[in-house]
């Protein structure tokens, strides 16, 4: 029987600090900071003069802040709702590639379809353990530099579900209700189920009776010619809005549609892709996670607007996509390594079968109109499949073992070969990685901004023959200050998400909007060529995006102890870009920069 213990949860929340408004002045130094090494001096010098009127004293930049203040002694966090509307909820490309991460799992060899089926019954056993830890309450707390994080995140990824609108969608959880959802939807050749996923004395369904109910619904589905209903996802928000709200006029639809929202998460059970050489295959199975590989493969045996999709192909391509509005990564990969573990685990209990009731197919009802939408969404997708050039690329000489072994961080040390690599390939550039602010109450992420004064001064310094002393010393400098931004990103002292508040802030109070925010540099600035993320798991697997700006690159990277797995997206549309000579010259940096540790005695680091 399930037993909530309540309070727990609720008291760790409520000890959490909320997230700080930094000093203006700070934020503005900061800010002038990191537009030095991808501004023109003579755009800065315009910038200096427009953030010096913005932060004098009694000016527009004091009454923001004010503002901000304000807001943030009101509020639980003073910028969790405005992001979730502004990053998620008001953005319009359809969250396909554009929004929702993928991970792609170690490779699974099914001999046959009941392989696949074994597997999604370990799986989705392995993901009720974890919620049971959530519904319990017994999640154990986790820590960053000995400060414990807000663990709100791990309570809206289950039950919940995106809604779509005509300007702007929204998000609803289950979880909470009196009569929580106790179903997931299965996806097996376009066809939704509804599979019931506990006993009648609450316990969940064991592997073995997850298996009979999977078997039944394959059985029941294996016609292929049936309408991609779920397609219509991953079109635009704004057409998908039209579509959503022509679709659910139908009573049933609506019933089915509902259904789909309310469930746990949802399991599709992919149909075999194209076949890939080895070197090929975690690339082919990133674009599975992302896309599905266009209508004639997987990209109608989704529901994108769901928060989790577990997906297990037949042919043993394994991973996840998640719908980015509830949260980040490291919760969802925490559950991957849950989940994962579990699957490893051998099947002991053999229980006595009870017959379960045949889980419900959901229906549609296809007007011609909904025809249409959805023959629209099927162009649209296959064009945002010809389009996305994706490299999963394994660097196997080294891991996080060398970068610790003189003492720099990892992280960082990755971070800074990027900056090479990319200044290699093109120029600095303005760099996005994502930090957590979980240290805070309904905290979310800040920007790492990567490409600082030191960085530069390191990537331009490497490949100058001129230059021979200085160049550890130099890296050893870019690699503690990507470090210390990154310590006072965390803290919630970076500058990306104050200047977004001090904007939205303006905005709100029907202000004209500050001239530090109509310049050119501000633009220059959030167009992140390099828009990246650190994705640590216990679980060999990497997380994959899409770029953030149609020139630029998504990189997401697992750093493991001795190799580091890179997922580097691009799009074939801008002739500039090049996923596989990025990952080349990302190869050639990490390597050139540990043969220029090894040319120093350690001892001298």
């Amino acid at each position: 029987m399930l037993t909530r213990i309540p309070g727990r949860y609720l008291t760790h929340q409520e000890g959490l600090p909320k997230l700080p408004v930094p000093p203006l002045n700070q934020t503005c130094d900061r800010y002038l900071a990191v537009l030095e090494p991808i501004i023109e001096s003579e755009e800065l010098n315009q910038t200096r003069t427009l953030v010096e009127e913005f932060q004098r004293p009694g000016g527009v930049g004091e009454r923001l802040q004010q503002g901000l203040e304000r807001r943030a002694h009101k509020a639980e966090n003073w910028l969790s709702d405005w992001w979730l509307q502004m990053a998620y909820l008001d953005y319009r490309m359809p969250v396909v590639i554009h929004s929702s991460p993928g991970v792609v799992l170690p490779r699974l060899e099914f001999s046959d379809r009941q392989g696949q089926i074994r597997y999604a019954a370990k799986l989705i056993a392995g993901v009720l353990d974890f919620k049971t830890m959530i519904d319990n309450e017994t999640l154990p707390v986790e820590y960053l530099g000995g400060r414990p994080l807000c663990m709100s995140q791990y309570y809206r990824v289950l039950s919940s579900c995106r809604i779509p609108g005509i300007k702007s969608d929204s998000v609803v959880n289950y979880a909470s209700n009196k009569t929580p959802p106790r179903h997931i939807t299965v996806v097996h050749n376009f066809q939704f189920y509804v599979l019931d996923v506990y006993n009648s004395d609450c316990t969940p369904l064991t592997v073995d009776q997850l298996y009979v109910q999977l078997e039944k619904i394959c059985n029941s589905s294996l016609q292929t010619n049936k309408e991609p209903v779920g397609i219509l996802t991953s079109n635009h928000r704004n057409s998908w809005g039209k579509a959503y709200a022509n679709l659910i006029r139908d009573k049933t639809n609506k019933e089915s549609v509902r259904a789909i929202q309310k469930s746990i998460f949802t399991v599709c059970l992919d149909a075999p892709m194209p076949r890939a050489s080895d070197d090929m295959y975690r690339t082919r199975a990133a674009v599975q996670m992302l896309h599905g590989g266009g209508s004639r493969w997987n990209s109608g045996n989704r529901w994108f607007d769901k928060t989790l999709q577990f997906i297990v192909g037949e042919d043993g391509a394994c991973g996840l996509i998640y719908e980015h509005a509830p949260a980040e990564g490291p919760p969802i990969v925490a559950l991957i390594d849950h989940v994962v573990e579990y699957t490893k685990k051998s099947d002991i209990v053999r229980t006595p079968m009870a017959p379960l009731p045949m889980p419900q197919k959901l229906c549609f009802n296809i007007s011609p109109e909904l025809k249409k939408d959805i023959e629209e969404a099927k162009q649209n997708m296959n064009i945002m499949v010809q389009d996305l050039d994706m490299k999963v690329h394994v660097f196997s000489y080294f891991g996080k073992n060398i970068p610790k072994s003189y003492k720099l961080s990892p992280d960082a040390f990755i971070q800074v070969a990027l900056q090479l690599a990319y200044y290699r390939c093109v120029h600095c550039c303005a760099t996005y990685e994502s930090a957590s602010l979980r240290m805070f109450r309904l905290g979310r992420t800040d920007t790492i901004r990567s490409a600082s004064v030191d960085s530069a001064t390191f990537v331009r310094a490497m490949d100058d023959q001129s230059i021979q002393v200085e160049k550890v010393a130099l890296l050893e400098k870019a690699v503690k200050a990507h470090r210390a931004y990154t310590d006072m990103a965390i803290r919630g002292q970076a500058i990306d998400r104050h200047l977004l508040g001090l904007k939205l802030q303006a905005i709100e109070d029907l202000s004209a909007l500050p001239d530090i925010f109509m310049d050119t540099s501000y633009a220059v600035a959030n167009h992140y060529n390099l828009s990246t993320s650190q994705v640590p798991a216990k679980t060999d697997c990497v997380m994959c995006f899409g770029p953030v700006v149609p020139d630029g690159y998504g990189v997401c990277y697992n750093p493991m102890e001795e190799h580091i797995n890179f997922a580097i997206s691009a799009f074939n549309s801008c002739a500039d870009t090049s996923a596989t000579r990025l990952a080349h010259a990302l190869e050639d940096a990490l390597l050139d920069m540990k043969a220029l540790l090894e040319q120093t005695p350690k001892a001298k680091l």
